[in-house]
């Protein structure tokens, strides 16, 4: 058998999340771990387990997805990636498929990962076109954003951004960088009206980023103190912190590994 690495970008937007929902009360709806797999099982004959890095919610999009799948020998080296183009939908690609070694996981040998969220900072109105990947939040107060990132840097736990849903044994991450673009200071009332905010860090809880973006947009609304943020952190209480962001403001940027 061979271990193929694949890189997937897609819109979330129609889409349940990255991991395939079993639930026996509904229609089972579309996922793109579910796209993938159907191709592959075509190709093959048979089922195959196709291994995400990570699971993206519902909503969700992604521009560097990585996942591992192996296959025979002998259909190692065919083409894939346009296999796969050809019969995935428009909203996901295929961008990359290599040979991986044979212990390679895309979760578990995944170092750390990178997020992106997209704001908007008019109430005038939001461009239709980027209606589906940005949080429309109005102006914003950039340097009370940027204030409360610097508490949020470093190795902490981080229970009081994770959403319910995942039993984990420990929910300590070092979240390594926050940055924006664009990087300027600019007064909030002639900001960028789109503002990109980077996660980068070893890992993230469930629904860690749009937690920690929704806690930044506070602090920038001027509804919460950059001050407050510590407290949050050291609560670990899911309560204390602010509301959760909208997923389609967010996407999945790259992975990282050694």
């Amino acid at each position: 058998m061979a271990r193929l690495r694949l890189t997937i970008a897609y819109v979330g937007t129609a889409y349940c999340g990255w991991q395939i929902q079993t639930n026996a009360y509904r229609r089972p709806q579309p996922t793109i771990q579910e796209e993938l797999e159907r191709i592959v099982e075509k190709v093959l004959g048979t089922q195959v387990r196709v291994h995400g890095s990570g699971r993206t919610d519902s909503g969700v999009h992604a521009e560097g997805q990585v996942a591992h799948f192996d296959v025979p020998e002998d259909k190692a080296d065919m083409d894939w990636q346009r296999t796969f183009n050809a019969m995935l939908p428009d909203d996901i690609a295929v961008l990359d498929v290599a040979r991986a070694a044979d212990d390679f996981h895309a979760r578990i040998s995944a170092t750390g990962k990178i997020y992106t969220y997209s704001l908007w900072l008019s109430r005038r109105y939001t461009p239709p076109r980027l209606f589906p990947y940005v949080w429309t939040t109005g102006p914003l107060d950039v340097a009370a954003m940027d204030a409360a990132a610097t508490h949020l840097l470093g190795t902490h736990d981080f229970a009081s951004f994770q959403n319910v849903g995942t039993e984990l044994e420990s929910t300590v991450r070092t979240l390594r960088r926050i940055s924006r673009t664009p990087e300027t200071d600019v007064p909030a009332t002639e900001a960028p009206l789109c503002l990109d905010w980077q996660f980068e860090a070893d890992g993230f809880l469930k629904q860690m980023v749009r937690n920690l973006m929704g806690t930044l947009v506070a602090c920038g609304l001027g509804k919460l103190s950059p001050d407050a943020v510590p407290a949050i952190l050291e609560a670990c209480d899911r309560s204390k912190a602010p509301s959760t962001a909208p997923a389609q403001g967010l996407s999945m940027t790259r992975v990282l590994y050694d």
